[in-house]
């Protein structure tokens, strides 16, 4: 995806709404569900969603069932196969006997089913090429209420079900897929994205695709956005949306800082340049070595990676942890004067923490600067710490302070990052487990190594764009 603008004098500027409608028409014409698409996933959710009713009020009278989602609020793209369907179950029940009496409709309605777990199990399967949750929750009178993350959705599928027409659900759509064209669509914690609840409480709000973008360009971080007036002032994230249905709760949470000003960019972008390519994911290519090689000898930097077999966890878990790893391994370079000019993480097979550093080597000895002379005490402390020490050089005064130069425990890079001392940063708990059985560390040139298994990353990495 390109983020390049043409000049000015290179198109009709007038032309400007005419050329956004044409490619939101065709854009509409790719998300837009068919008739007959629709009517399949219909059927299907209406016949399990029967069927996943008998079974639960064979269990509890007081049960009933309720399609939930994108797929229930029409706000979903052409090709989407998620049906979720919520069994909720009387508040007296135990959170025991909920989770049983799920499973057990759960696997009535999907006999084919395999059991999963969030916050507590549930049953997923595939019929006729769909793609079937069965969640079971509580039946609560508000979302305050709830028990689990999972009481909150059938209050945010009726709030918006009251809110969305056709013309509403149909620019959600849209703005979806922009989202996933400049790569900021999903809650997930590898993306820190918008997610869908979110995408269509912003069209909503705005009153459409284009007014959100027109609006987007004009935010002024923190964006705070109250739909129903809740007063709720705690929060402190990029984007503040409250939840309609729960003032306790920011449903922009997730979303980082980097994601919200990508939005802004390109609502910019397709605002003054209107094109397709700004809807379409951008899958980039592997980078090859020669590439590779070209943007080292360039850049002058040098990478290094700490490569290790990836923890067995689900994405949710690793790249929270691989976040806090990249943190932790840049702050401890950066604290040896290693300095940390870029850095990555990704994960596939291995994880990779990767860093670009404007120094790889350091000379035998560092400074340190103690404090002014006439500071009394600390003075005497600092002088008396190194003035017998054989391996110091000095104490001595500078400019009116001590100053004392001593062995460096590290002179390069790969020293520090092989040794017991990279265990002291702040790593995520199960890649410290990973570092612990098992790593490598490359250098320079010997990152080539990553890219049978990360060309894509790297590529990205080196041609960076919004």
């Amino acid at each position: 995806m390109s983020d390049e603008e043409a000049d000015p004098d290179d198109r009709n500027a007038g032309d400007t709404d005419g050329d956004l409608e044409a490619v939101l028409e065709t854009v509409r014409e790719r998300v837009d569900p068919s008739p007959d698409e629709r009517e399949r996933l219909r059927t299907v959710a209406d016949r399990l969603a029967a069927r996943a009713e008998d079974a639960a009020t064979d269990l509890d009278s007081g049960a009933d069932v309720l399609q939930a989602g994108s797929t229930a609020r029409d706000t979903w793209i052409s090709g989407d196969r998620d049906i979720d369907i919520f069994v909720r179950f009387p508040p007296e029940l135990n959170r025991e006997t909920l989770e049983r009496y799920g499973l057990a409709v759960g696997h009535e309605t999907l006999p084919e089913g395999h059991e999963e777990y969030a916050e507590h199990p549930y049953v997923k399967g595939t019929v006729e090429g769909f793609d079937i949750d069965v969640v079971p929750c509580f039946r609560l009178e508000s979302a305050t209420e709830i028990r689990s993350a999972v009481d909150r959705t059938p209050f945010h599928t009726q709030y918006l079900e009251a809110r969305l027409d056709d013309d509403l659900a149909a620019d959600v759509r849209l703005t979806k897929q922009f989202l996933k064209g400049i790569g900021s669509y999903g809650s997930d914690l590898r993306t820190r994205g918008f997610s869908g609840y979110l995408t269509e409480l912003l069209v909503v709000e705005y009153g459409g695709f284009r007014e959100l973008l027109e609006a987007a360009t004009e935010w002024q971080p923190p964006v705070k956005l109250d739909p129903e007036d809740h007063g709720q002032e705690t929060f402190t994230d990029p984007l503040v949306v409250i939840d309609p249905t729960d003032p306790e709760r920011n449903v922009a949470a997730v979303c980082s800082a980097a994601n919200v000003a990508r939005f802004q960019h390109y609502a910019r972008a397709v605002l003054d340049q209107p094109a397709l390519e700004y809807f379409e994911a951008d899958d980039p290519e592997p980078l090859s070595e020669s590439e590779l090689r070209a943007h080292l000898e360039r850049r002058g930097t040098i990478p290094v990676a700490v490569r290790f077999e990836a923890p067995n966890v689900v994405e949710d878990q690793l790249y929270p942890q691989l976040y806090k790893s990249l943190s932790g391994v840049t702050q401890g370079l950066d604290d040896r004067d290693f300095d940390v000019f870029r850095g990555t993480t990704f994960a596939d097979e291995t994880a990779v923490i990767f860093a670009e550093l404007t120094v790889a080597e350091q000379p035998g000895v560092e400074r340190h600067q103690g404090p002014p002379v006439h500071v009394t005490g600390h003075a005497k402390g600092f002088y008396s710490a190194y003035a017998d020490d054989p391996d110091t050089y000095g104490p001595f005064i500078e400019g009116g302070r001590y100053v004392a130069e001593r062995e460096r425990n590290f002179t390069t890079a790969r020293g520090f990052l092989e040794s017991e001392r990279l265990f002291d940063v702040g790593l995520g708990a199960h890649v410290e487990t990973a570092l612990k059985d098992d790593y490598d560390v490359l250098v320079g040139d010997e990152i080539t190594a990553l890219l049978a298994e990360f060309g894509p990353e790297l590529r990205q990495y080196f041609e960076p764009r919004p």
